[in-house]
Order: structure tokens, then sequence, then C-alpha cells
């Protein structure tokens, strides 16, 4: 009788095999994870540079400049050149029609560089609406804060950028 030769190499072949392919499945998992964190910490930036815009916006609407800081559904009556101070940065408001308002409404954006975090630039781009459709005299005021985990130096999001994650934050009143 022929004893079967080769057994015990093809049965470690198919152990290696099995231990391989767990390896290799357990590494491409960690690194989706891996990604997955990196990208919900990108969010996360990009939500507090959401919020520190919006609470610039609604700090120098609320307090600053006895709330004429932006430009209303009248005339612009804020001082030139339309600056205000966030996260010790001189920030230059850009307002339409040197605030002339159109149909009672009228726009402020500005954009804001944050640079709290050593190597990384992020930035909020804000917008200011304020409307008075019932011509009252009374606006509503909505601010929308979009913040950037990718900027450049001038607090431009990096639009060409595969890694670029923006989030909104919207207020009204």
């Amino acid at each position: 009788m022929k004893r079967p030769k080769g057994f015990a190499l093809l049965f470690a072949v198919l152990a290696a095999s099995l231990l391989l392919s767990i390896g290799l499945s357990i590494f491409l998992l960690t690194v989706r994870e891996l990604a997955l964190s990196s990208y919900t910490r990108e969010s996360q930036f990009s939500f507090y540079a959401a919020d520190s815009g919006a609470e610039c916006a609604l700090y120098w609407d609320l307090k600053g400049n006895f709330g004429a800081t932006f430009a209303t559904s009248s005339t612009y009556s804020g001082v030139i050149p339309y600056q205000i101070n966030c996260d010790n940065t001189s920030i230059t408001l850009d307002v339409p029609n040197g605030g002339v308002a159109d149909n009672y409404d009228a726009t402020t954006t500005f954009s804001m560089p944050l640079n709290d975090v050593p190597g990384q630039s992020y930035c909020a781009l804000v917008t200011i609406a304020k409307s008075d459709p019932n011509h009252t005299g009374v606006s509503s005021t909505n601010i929308s804060s979009r913040g950037y985990n990718i900027c450049s130096s001038a607090a431009v999001p990096s639009y060409g950028n595969q890694n670029l994650v923006e989030r909104a934050l919207n207020v009204s009143y």
C-alpha cells in the first residue's frame, strides 16, 4: 500500500491561505475605519468653523455698533470700511451697492479664517440677509454660515480638493 505524500504541504498551504485572507480582511476593515474617523474629524472641524462664523455674525448683529453693523432693509449705516473683528482677526464686510437696499432686502457677506490648529487652515463663509417684506421698519434676519476644513490663505475654500468637507448652519430671527 502506498502512503499519501504531500498531504502536510497541502494542509499548510490551505491553513496559510485561510490565515492570510482573515488577516487581509481585518487590515482592509481597519483602513476603512481609519478613513471614516478621519472624515468624521474633518467634518467636526468644518462644523466648528461654521459655528464660529455664525457666532461672530450674531455677536456683531446683536451687540456691535448698536445693531447697525450689517446692511438692513434701509440704507447701510455702519462705519466705513465695513470692518469687524472676530477671533483676533480684522474682517472686511462685503456690502453690495454700499448697503442700499434692493426691494427692502439687504445682504452682507464675509469670509472668516480660523487658524487655531497649527498647520491647518479652516474658514467660514457667512451671509447675513435682512429683509422687511411688509415695509414696517422691522427686519427679519437670516444668517447662513458655511464652514470648511481646507482653505487657502485668503479664507476661501479649496473647492478642487477632494477631501474638502463643508458643514452649514442657518440662524433665523
